[in-house]
């Protein structure tokens, strides 16, 4: 009974005391029972994992205050879900692609009319599914051999660049390791590259042909691998046949170099030595320098049409191997030219001038033109002149003259048409020594110039280049009337650039040109004024021709030069 008693008051205590607690804070309990009442609780799901590349659907639930909710998900590292009725949970996540197993963490969010919301998580784990590379080789072939079939000696390149991985993580390196392996025949790895894409080889040399079989293993970005492998036949030394190359086709003229630049050569030693030989097509274009030496050359042949000639160079090793290869060359009749060629003959290399051919600078001066084909013998000529010029002499009533006169006024320039002067040195008033300065009227660059320069000296009142055209025409030089200042490019084409020494022109034709200033030059006016020295919109200045150099330059209107008059012209 007394047990009973006591748990009556204890009891009766507690009853007290939580009523005097409801009665102070009562305000309080009524606010967190009715958060209670709207209140959401979200699960996401169990974890799961899934492979890579593979859509997963995906869906949650809730318990609570569910009347309308509002879901949401969202994935770290970042991945795509779509979930296009946000209404529902029900969702789709899309499995990224990967190398190594990676976790996702997809969290799920509900929110109630209420403003209540809840989240929950998911780790998704998702697999690769690596797809094995393909290893692949490819072999650069030998020219005229069979597939995979390589002389002794020779240098093979083997190329697994084309080996594919349909998974890679990165499309443009698809594998991420190279192993080359010899697996038969003599060794040729040795101090070779062998863990790249290309594999550089050199045949060996043997006194039997063999077989090499070379293997590839490649590796891609997740650790598979995949092999490949190749056979070679390689010949013996004594099977092995010397390498010919007759150069490239050339198109030319009659009379011009056609360049014969040959290449022979073995990969086994024991074929040495080789001997070459140039073999013309035909009889006619049989004017090859030297016909055993593999650079050379030959004189194209005169020809009324396009011709086309083949020249075979043969050659032989000492095994009595005999391989050919030949060159094609279109030959045209030379054209009647209407500029003059600038009589250089001389060739060059990358340090000298030489008078021998140099196919290793092919399309020099020296080969190709009036000139050169003049050199050959096989340049129609009107009248006489050196190198490519073409001069005929005309006395003063403007008639031709023989070659050997030594009565002539005036010179012809057979390619041009031009008709010049010929200068003297009789005082009159074509001599040599008179120097003139420039001065137009007219056609003069907004300057006439000077009309009696300080150093002028002349049989003229006024020693300038218009008095000097006038009172040419006036005494009607070699029955002409209709002198002129040459231009630039008219005063240029007599210059001989091909001499070697003395002033720059035919002297036969053109004697007398005076004697150079104190600088050794010896200048010629243009009828040009210079677009140099201009002031206030005039030309200060008029181009000249240096004979002493071939150079040209601008000089001042008012400085006293020789003048060499010109007429016609094509």
């Amino acid at each position: 009974m007394h047990l009973k008693h006591t748990l009556s008051i204890q009891s009766g205590l507690i009853l007290l005391l939580l009523t005097t607690l409801v009665a102070c804070g009562g305000g309080s309990d009524s606010a967190d029972e009715g958060n209670a009442s709207n209140a959401v609780y979200v699960n996401a799901g169990d974890d799961i994992q899934v492979l890579e590349a593979t859509d997963v659907a995906i869906s949650g639930d809730a318990t609570g205050e569910t009347d309308t909710l509002i879901w949401h998900w969202s994935a770290s590292p970042q991945a795509t879900i779509t979930h296009d009725d946000t209404s529902v949970s029900d969702a789709i996540f899309t499995a990224p692609a990967v190398t190594v197993d990676t976790t996702y963490v997809l969290t799920l969010t509900a929110t109630n009319s209420t403003g209540n919301s809840d989240t929950d998580t998911l780790n998704v784990v998702v697999k690769p599914v690596n797809i094995t590379p393909v290893a692949d080789i490819t072999v650069e072939q030998e020219d005229g051999q069979a597939i995979n079939t390589f002389s002794a000696g020779g240098a093979v390149v083997l190329s697994g660049s084309a080996s594919t991985d349909e998974d890679a993580p990165d499309e443009a390196n698809p594998i991420s390791a190279w192993e080359w392996q010899q697996t038969t025949g003599s060794s040729v790895l040795n101090n070779v590259t062998t863990d790249a894409p290309i594999l550089l080889l050199v045949m060996p040399v043997e006194s039997e042909g063999q077989q090499l079989t070379f293997e590839l293993t490649v590796t891609d970005a997740e650790g598979a691998t995949n092999t490949a492998s190749v056979t070679l036949n390689v010949l013996s030394e004594s099977e092995t046949l010397p390498t010919v190359y007759a150069g490239s086709d050339q198109s030319l003229f009659s009379g011009e170099r056609i360049i014969l630049e040959g290449d022979a050569d073995t990969t086994v030693t024991a074929g040495l030595p080789l001997t070459a030989r140039w073999v013309p097509s035909s009889s006619a274009a049989n004017t090859i320098v030297d016909d055993e030496a593999l650079s050379t050359y030959a004189v194209a042949p005169q020809v009324t049409e396009e011709t086309l000639l083949t020249y075979t160079l043969a050659v032989a090793d000492n095994f009595d191997h005999l391989v050919y290869d030949e060159v094609e060359v279109w030959v045209y009749p030379f054209p009647i030219p209407l500029m003059n060629d600038t009589g250089v003959t001389v060739q060059a290399n990358d340090n000298a001038y030489t008078n021998s051919q140099q196919n290793a600078y092919p399309g020099q001066d020296g080969q190709r033109g009036g000139d050169i084909v003049n050199e050959a013998g096989l340049l129609e000529k009107a009248g006489r002149g050196k190198a490519g010029f073409d001069f005929t002499k005309l006395n003063s009533n403007g008639d031709e003259e023989d070659d050997t006169s030594q009565a002539w006024s005036c010179v012809r320039d057979n390619i041009t048409g031009l008709i010049w002067e010929k200068k003297t040195e009789d005082g009159g008033l074509h001599d040599d020594g008179h120097l003139y300065s420039w001065y137009f009227t007219d056609e003069n660059g907004g300057l006439a110039g000077t009309l009696n320069g300080a150093d002028s000296l002349c049989t003229l009142t006024n020693c300038n280049t218009q008095a000097y055209v006038t009172a040419a025409n006036s005494a009607g030089l070699c029955g002409f009337y209709d002198w002129r200042m040459p231009s630039h490019e008219e005063l240029m084409s007599i210059v001989h650039f091909g001499l070697a020494s003395g002033t720059l022109i035919d002297d036969t034709y053109f004697p007398f040109l005076g004697t150079p200033d104190s600088d050794g030059r010896l200048w010629y006016w243009t009828s040009i004024p210079s677009a140099d020295g201009v002031s206030g919109d005039a030309a200060q200045n008029a181009w000249a021709l240096d004979f002493a150099t071939g150079l040209d330059n601008f000089l001042i209107k008012s400085s006293a030069n020789r003048v060499r008059l010109v007429r016609a012209g094509r």
